[in-house]
């Protein structure tokens, strides 16, 4: 008994649930073939949100940019660009409110191998930077898709979207260039 009243305090989901729970010898097996039909236990809402599911899109120069909400695109460099550059020890980025045009050079990463111009895939201004990048730029080799991101900037020209590679795309690209 315990036991069911520590359930209820957690949560309102497992009010379908609890009959099961119980020791009750009255529970008889049509009314549990009832209840696990129904599967109203099992019930959950599910809210999802376009950040989590918007797709990359990629520059033939291995930039990517994700649009979120708002019409803010968060712009970084693709794996293969990381892995090709090696490890980097330097991350050069443009300041905020810099005014960019598709294709415009914005920045540069530097590794211990090479040194790379980073370019702007889309037309906008820079909203923000991400400063971690100046105390451990190794982040662009650990997550580049994620807190490897390089800058942030509004989308002045969306219809430039439509120019740009989807991840399909560009694992085809790739291809074609490592061959």
């Amino acid at each position: 008994m315990a036991s069911c009243g520590m359930l209820r305090c957690m949560s309102s989901n497992f009010s379908a649930a609890l009959p099961l729970l119980t020791r009750s010898p009255a529970l008889s097996s049509a009314v549990l073939a009832s209840v696990l039909a129904s599967r109203v236990y099992f019930q959950r809402n599910l809210v999802t949100s376009s950040r989590l599911f918007t797709a990359l899109k990629f520059t033939d120069k291995h930039e990517w940019i994700r649009v979120e909400e708002g019409g803010v695109g968060t712009v970084g460099i693709s794996k293969f660009a990381q892995e090709a550059l090696g490890d980097v020890v330097y991350c050069g980025l443009p300041e905020v409110g810099t005014q960019l045009s598709q294709q415009d050079e914005f920045g540069a990463l530097e590794s211990v191998k090479a040194a790379s111009e980073l370019y702007s895939p889309l037309t906008g201004e820079v909203t923000e930077v991400n400063t971690l990048l100046a105390d451990s730029p190794g982040l662009v080799n650990k997550s580049c898709y994620k807190d490897g991101w390089l800058m942030k900037m509004t989308i002045a020209n969306p219809a430039e979207l439509d120019a740009l590679m989807d991840e399909a795309a560009y694992e085809r690209y790739i291809r074609s260039i490592e061959d």
